[in-house]
């Protein structure tokens, strides 16, 4: 890229924390964020946003009248904007918002059907409250942004096609800032069964339920988490940059099943070759990989990094601390990423060994995909 992209700031609400000093201080524990649940009238495994941040949701509910009706996805993402741009010092400017989510208004949808079913009838508000363009309006709203508002939807790829969106936006000269990023509230009754009748969720008691990049795991271990996470974004250097967007790519799989990829990834391998089109594999020292925990996910991920890196960089992935949080994931790896190139510390699976150890953090790759091979790859750099 002739003109980096410089990431301003990085801000996100999960269970890992809601501040970059509360995120970086739980990565650097070695334990998991996944515990079982009450879902509805079940117990399940997922990774929940804690009874503070739970608090600070009911109170932006209270806060407003017009915030009461609204789902968790949009108020998670309304207060991770906030701090994001409190760290770029982005208030009273103007600029775009381009914030997806994969699920969107899932626990509000479930909650209007269930009345509907029961009673015939809905509640007024039922309609734009679901609505796909719901959160990027509603965080325009309450950052008083009179830039442009995008939504969309590309199931676990889709924070990163934000990130995409934002960088074509501030190239054609049509924005001069960026907000960017996922949001997500999956853990619903029917979310959790959808994933459970693909096979693919975990049932392991065992320290670490979700065992993302473990290659030798015999069992599918994906878990849902929860929350959101957003970038701003800027052209050029900036001397408050977190760290430069030096190298992106994209690609889809042709399609052989409506929920899989490639036996080698190989719109991983085309995502990663796109990104590195200006610089050198061996310049890349981490992948922060997508690795949802499933066999076939982490396996094909793997052997697609194999077949564009001969010498593997440092891999991690964040699932077995956060579980997949669906079209927020590709934001919370790029924050992990932002992270360790701050700090200069990688952070790794607890129970997968690090291969190949490098002492400085100069480039870092960040891999997500959707359903169906919709894979996005980001190369960020100091």
């Amino acid at each position: 890229m002739k003109t980096p992209i410089a990431i301003t700031s990085i801000a996100s609400f999960s269970a890992l924390g809601k501040n970059p000093d509360e995120v970086w201080k739980e990565y650097r524990n070695p334990e998991t964020r996944i515990m079982h649940t009450n879902t509805g009238e079940t117990v399940s495994l997922t990774a929940p946003i804690s009874g503070s941040l739970l608090n600070d949701v009911e109170a932006l509910r209270n806060s407003d009248v017009k915030y009461k009706s609204l789902d968790n996805s949009v108020l998670y993402a309304i207060l991770a904007s906030r701090e994001a741009l409190k760290i770029a010092g982005w208030m009273n400017s103007e600029f775009g918002v381009n914030i997806g989510s994969s699920r969107g208004a899932t626990q509000l949808f479930e909650k209007h059907h269930k009345q509907f079913l029961q009673t015939g009838k809905t509640a007024t508000l039922a309609s734009p409250t679901t609505t796909l363009g719901n959160i990027s309006t509603w965080v325009a709203h309450d950052l008083k942004s009179q830039g442009p508002e995008l939504s969309h939807s590309i199931t676990c790829s889709t924070a990163l096609h934000a990130l995409l969106n934002g960088i074509a936006w501030l190239k054609a000269g049509m924005a001069g800032k960026f907000l960017v990023g996922g949001s997500e509230a999956p853990l619903t009754p029917f979310t959790i069964a959808q994933m459970q009748a693909l096979k693919i969720y975990a049932k392991s008691d065992a320290e670490f339920p979700c065992r993302a990049l473990d290659l030798n795991k015999t069992k599918n271990s994906m878990v849902l988490g929860e929350g959101a996470a957003m970038a701003c974004l800027e052209l050029g250097k900036k001397e408050n940059a977190l760290a430069y967007v030096t190298g992106f790519g994209y690609a889809t799989d042709d399609l052989q099943h409506s929920i899989s990829i490639t036996d080698e990834a190989e719109c991983f391998q085309k995502s990663m070759k796109m990104a590195l089109q200006d610089s050198s594999p061996d310049e890349v020292d981490v992948i922060v990989m997508h690795a949802p925990g499933t066999i076939k996910g982490d396996k094909s991920e793997y052997k697609a990094i194999e077949k564009v890196f001969k010498k593997l960089p440092m891999l991690t992935t964040n699932k077995w601390k956060v579980g997949h949080t669906f079209g927020a994931s590709g934001m919370l790896n790029l924050e992990l990423a932002v992270l360790m190139l701050q700090h200069q510390q990688f952070i790794g699976v607890p129970f997968v060994t690090e291969k190949n150890p490098r002492k400085e953090i100069r480039n870092v790759l960040i891999n997500a995909v959707g359903f169906g091979g919709n894979a996005v790859s980001i190369l960020l750099s100091r």
